[in-house]
């Protein structure tokens, strides 16, 4: 593997792998392919393997908490299967007779799926079941330090796989160590790119040639609004920002209160275990988490005690803090604290009202996060509107804990993912939450249909009207 000169043959095998196991599954019928991702789903969601997953993955990367990790294996699983039960990826899946054409699912090929080490179970499993129920091969590239658990992932898909007589090469991994040269190898070699995690590898997934969708980076920003329920906002916000230690891209990284309510909701935060660092533990703490100018890797996805003990922070508040908070004033890289920490570590902002909370976020997204999305507490459809009308993001969640909704939950109508576009904002091109229609192909049959040619003056009937000829 250190030897870049072997690294396409040995791509090419394993591709090689995926198309003959492909080739088998291109034939299966839709109850076959849901087979599939049954499989799949209980290969991660079986609680056995599901507490093994999350063991491996906090043992090995250093990253999150084991029982949130476990959570977020069953409910993300469990909900990507709810939103694909009954969903059509095999033969004809639109017939409309007004235009005359039918649409027929047809697989990508196969998949190279790119994987941070901030999920390595359950972004390997999403996109696996994605990809396997659109009759895909796939194969997952993993983080270094996730390559372990992804390994004993694929190991459990395959044994679900036996039982139904699936091929097993339908599912692959990268073998250890994973080098960079092997992970752009896939990526060039493979027919679509699925990328989630560091930048770096998303644009490498865009320069590789292959079809690919890549995702923005995260740096979420919540509103709190006058008439937020503060105590149930403050609940909300630290669920979130606590939930395996900060290490999704949609967990709050600031929070831009109004000022009729800033000090309140301050002190709320506290009740929900935050601990407001000083202007002198906040200097110790920035030279902490930014040691020459880049986040170090030693706070992420670390628990609060941790971080104040490496920060040397010696308060006795910080030994049972939840999340830690510091108060800031600008954005943009001579303010570190403005951007993505992947951390309980959350910045709070004083706005004078909705306006300038609005342009606060506006002004964090200019520097980090644009495309993303945006929270908000408070009860104005105004000012909702106003957030979905005129920030870059791709959601705007609302009263709802952030990085848990994001993704899909079962409390809102947005797809279960782990992936999520941020649009040409963050310069990508989707917005959605990544769901399996992006693992497929359409083929599109026309038959011909009565013409429909509309009169000029119809379509230009009210432009002639208001302008003249």
């Amino acid at each position: 593997m250190n030897d870049q000169s072997g690294t396409a043959p040995m791509i090419a095998a394993m591709i090689a792998r995926a198309r003959a196991a492909q080739a088998i599954v291109d034939n299966y019928s839709q109850e076959q392919a849901d087979m599939l991702a049954l499989a799949a789903g209980w290969a991660i969601m079986e609680p056995a393997r599901n507490r093994a997953l999350a063991e491996l993955a906090v043992r090995d990367t250093g990253l999150g908490n084991v029982d949130d990790k476990i959570v977020k294996n069953h409910r993300k699983t469990l909900g990507l299967l709810r939103d694909l039960r009954g969903a059509k990826t095999v033969g004809v899946i639109a017939d409309d007779a007004a235009t005359g054409v039918v649409e027929i699912a047809r697989p990508a090929g196969v998949v190279a799926a790119i994987t941070p080490s901030t999920n390595p179970g359950a972004t390997p499993a999403n996109k696996i079941i994605n990809a396997v129920k659109c009759r895909n091969a796939i194969i997952v590239a993993p983080s270094p330090k996730g390559q372990t658990t992804a390994a004993l992932l694929i190991d459990f898909v395959r044994a679900e796989f036996a039982k139904i007589g699936a091929p097993a090469d339908l599912v692959q991994v990268l073998p250890a160590p994973v080098m960079r040269e092997a992970t752009h190898e896939l990526m060039r070699q493979a027919d679509l790119v699925v990328a989630t995690g560091s930048q770096a590898n998303v644009r490498a997934a865009y320069k590789s040639g292959t079809p690919a969708f890549g995702v923005g980076a995260g740096n979420v920003a919540t509103i709190v609004d006058a008439d937020a329920d503060l105590d149930y906002a403050a609940a909300l916000i630290a669920r979130s920002k606590t939930f395996d230690n900060a290490t999704s891209c949609s967990s709050e990284n600031s929070v831009i209160v109004v000022d009729a309510v800033y000090d309140a909701m301050l002190a709320a935060l506290v009740r929900a275990g935050g601990v407001l660092v000083t202007v002198a533990e906040k200097s110790s703490l920035q030279r902490t988490m930014w040691p020459e100018g880049k986040l170090s890797p030693a706070v992420t996805a670390q628990s609060a005690p941790a971080i104040a003990r490496l920060a040397g922070l010696t308060r006795a508040e910080f030994t049972d803090s939840r999340f830690l908070l510091v108060e800031e004033t600008g954005a943009g890289s001579d303010f570190p604290f403005s951007g993505e920490k992947l951390s309980p570590v959350l910045t709070v902002y004083r706005a004078a009202d909705f306006a300038a909370a609005l342009e606060r976020v506006r002004a964090i997204y200019a520097h980090q996060g644009a495309g993303h999305s945006v929270g908000y507490h408070g009860h104005s459809d105004a000012h909702i509107m106003d957030l979905g009308l005129h920030l870059p993001v791709a959601r705007v969640i609302v009263n709802q804990a952030h990085a848990i909704a994001t993704g899909g939950s079962f409390d809102n109508g947005l797809p279960f993912s782990l992936s999520m576009g941020c649009g040409t904002w963050g310069r990508n091109n989707f917005s959605d939450n990544m769901t399996y229609r992006h693992y497929l192909n359409i083929t599109r049959i026309a038959r011909p249909i009565p013409e429909r040619v509309p009169d000029v003056a119809e379509i230009f009937g009210e432009y002639f009207g208001r302008h003249g000829v």
